[in-house]
């Protein structure tokens, strides 16, 4: 067969004042292209993980929701899309379904909501998909009937047994960055995340060899690659994090990942980090205050345990030449107005070099979405395409949306000038330069 894979990428929002200032503001505009420029590593994996004798294309919706003419002239496609674009991935399955191409969906919406995608795909695929993936290919070769196939039927996914994603389908296509897997999962289990609605089981580390094979699977591709491990927690275990960052110093290559905060703890890593080639650490901090994040973490208290030092620990690792990506989530329970200018004089006081601030948001199948709809706060059940992280689909408990959303406009002009940027970023080399001395 000949077999499609389809992403649906891009950063989504229809806040009209924010799609306003993003023309304008260098922030947000960076981070939307960073986003927009990923490939999709879940499709990637499914097609390493595809029965041999198929054919297969990597495909990208286009910036306005359309498919690609190409995807036509396959017999399968299979679709991976997140909440925010899923109305947009049904429409595309319910027309190359109307045209006769059977049509695979999954990923973390579907696996939330089956049934509802089981109404516009021929094959769901529900959880973590390199174990049902051969299945639903020789369902489709077989010309079965619509199904759906579940991960916890099959055997566990072995994280030590992943082949290498096909880096070679995205041929020449214009990315700035590339993905590979070190983890998987997050120990913490943040209420409102929702990766955890498919990465069900513990948390996992892959072998560092294999992540050392699938570096090199990229610079055979694309030699000089910006890497992003595509983690939610990378370096949750120090020692073997630093077995990692050693064995990627001697590779050359620069690179950005997702962590917490504890990595500041260990001094070791950091120099390990700074040589290999690490340019930037995306942290979710989620509020400046402790107050607001108590309880947040559904196994543990840890943000809330270490907000009080969080200033401390960017300074500590942006003193190693690291840059730190700082994101905060407004309108938790614990917000009212004045965190708008809480997270400004935080981001200001420590040079944070990037700020990355996004809405609470109720997302299908978290436990955040289901208290919040059982409170009466979910403001439009169903509304999958306001979950973009930069538009409101709940009621906050401490502000009304009028003011959470009239203080994040502010808080962006504010974070995104040229100015503010620059302010901060010349204060971070400043600092590097004084500890350098």
């Amino acid at each position: 067969m000949k077999i499609g894979l389809l992403a649906m990428s891009g950063i989504r929002a229809h806040d009209p004042e924010l799609l306003r200032l993003g023309l304008t503001l260098p922030g947000f505009v960076e981070r939307s292209k960073q986003i927009a420029a990923l490939p999709s590593l879940g499709l990637l994996h499914l097609a390493a993980a595809t029965p041999e004798g198929h054919e297969l294309r990597y495909f990208e919706a286009e910036g306005d929701g359309k498919e690609p003419r190409e995807a036509y002239e396959c017999d399968l496609v299979a679709i991976s899309t997140f909440s925010a674009q899923v109305f947009e991935a049904y429409a595309i399955a319910d027309r190359l379904r109307a045209a006769g191409v059977k049509v695979a969906m999954g990923g973390l919406h579907v696996s939330v909501l089956p049934e509802e995608a089981a109404a516009h795909a021929d094959y769901v695929a529900i959880g973590e998909g390199e174990q049902v993936w051969p299945r639903v290919v020789e369902a489709a070769q077989r010309g079965e009937s619509p199904s759906c196939f579940r991960a916890s039927d099959e055997p566990s996914v072995d994280v030590a047994q992943l082949a290498v994603p096909r880096y070679d389908l995205l041929a020449e296509r214009p990315y700035n960055r590339f993905t590979v897997q070190t983890t998987r999962g997050c120990p913490w289990r943040c209420d409102f995340c929702a990766s955890t609605v498919m990465l069900t089981q513990r948390y996992r580390k892959r072998p560092v060899a294999d992540v050392v094979r699938d570096v090199q699977a990229i610079l055979a591709v694309r030699p000089g690659a910006f890497l992003e491990l595509a983690d939610d927690n990378t370096f949750v275990d120090k020692e073997w994090s630093r077995e990692l960052v050693r064995a990627l110093t001697p590779l050359g290559v620069r690179w950005f990942t997702e962590t917490d905060i504890s990595v500041a703890d260990d001094e070791e890593l950091l120099r390990l980090l700074a040589r290999s080639g690490c340019r930037q650490l995306l942290i979710g901090l989620e509020s400046p205050d402790a107050a607001s994040v108590e309880g947040v973490e559904l196994h543990s208290n840890f943000k809330a345990r270490r907000a009080d030092r969080y200033a401390e620990a960017v300074e500590r690792i942006q003193s190693h030449g690291i840059t730190v990506n700082g994101c905060f989530v407004l309108g938790l329970d614990g917000h009212d107005t004045g965190i708008f200018e809480r997270v400004r004089e935080f981001a200001e006081e420590t040079a944070l070099y990037e700020v990355q601030i996004t809405y609470l948001t109720a997302f299908p199948g978290t436990p955040l979405y289901s208290r919040l709809l059982a409170e009466g706060r979910v403001l439009e059940p169903g509304r999958w395409d306001l979950c973009t992280l930069f538009d409101i689909n709940f009621r906050p408990a401490r502000m009304s949306v009028d003011e959470l959303r009239n203080g994040f406009h502010g808080l962006t002009r504010e974070l995104y000038t040229s100015d503010a940027m620059e302010r901060r970023r010349s204060r971070f080399h400043a600092r590097r330069r004084k500890v350098a001395l």
